[in-house]
């Protein structure tokens, strides 16, 4: 069993990749491909791309023996959430993000970089000085900023710059979208939860589907309809 205890509460191996898909509301394959890695098949070559998320090094040790389950820790769904919005500011295909990605590592030798200030900061700067002059050509380079910036908010750190909290989106990301579902790895082992309150998304969902209504839900737990909402979006199926 692991002793939790030799480990910070961030790292610690506990997503499935499709839960990690579903709160993040990413595509399953996406997620599989930053974590596990992929083949780029033409037809005179096949490379292999690394994984851009190191997963833990106790994943499927000391946790699942008998399993061959790959788990995220708090601090890949970080680096996740930070990936999607590279992806979305930027237009950038797979083969794209990890050649850039590559480059950018390069002035680093921080582990996890993409959950540290480092990466939100001095990675961010170097990313643009890469693609900067395309996005700025196609009058796309703001837009782009935005999108960073709006992902980047939805995390709250630590004094050291490390990642405690995200507020995951449950819609189309913006600016406006409330923060209503937190995830922090020292509430609910780590599992969503309505922001300031505690309150597990998971057993609002399965009262949902028992036959509750958003209004009884609401009252039982003294929040609006709209927390209840969100929390109940947040554990539907990401729809294709």
């Amino acid at each position: 069993m692991l002793d939790t205890n030799n480990f910070e509460l961030r790292d610690i191996p506990i997503y499935s990749i499709p839960q990690a898909a579903q709160y993040l509301r990413l595509r399953r394959d996406m997620l599989r491909h930053w974590v596990v890695g992929w083949y780029s098949q033409t037809k005179t070559d096949k490379h292999f791309f690394e994984p851009l998320i190191e997963l833990p090094q106790h994943n499927n040790l000391e946790l699942l023996p008998q399993s061959k389950t790959r788990l995220l820790s708090f601090t890949n769904l970080v680096e996740a959430h930070v990936l999607i919005a590279i992806v979305k500011a930027t237009g950038f295909s797979r083969k794209q993000l990890s050649t850039t990605l590559k480059c950018v590592n390069r002035n680093f030798s921080t582990p996890h970089l993409y959950a540290r200030i480092e990466f939100q900061v001095e990675g961010i700067a170097l990313l643009f000085e890469r693609c900067g002059q395309k996005l700025a050509a196609s009058g796309r380079e703001q837009e782009a900023r935005q999108i960073l910036d709006i992902y980047f908010d939805r995390i709250v750190r630590d004094e050291a710059g490390l990642p405690i909290k995200l507020f995951p989106f449950t819609k189309l990301p913006g600016s406006d979208e409330p923060k209503t579902v937190m995830i922090d790895p020292r509430i609910s082992f780590g599992r969503p939860v309505l922001a300031g309150t505690g309150i597990p998304t998971a057993m609002l969902a399965e009262r949902y589907k028992a036959g509750d209504s958003i209004d009884e839900l609401a009252e039982d737990y003294n929040c609006d309809r709209l927390q209840i909402e969100e929390g109940i979006r947040c554990e539907l199926p990401l729809v294709a």
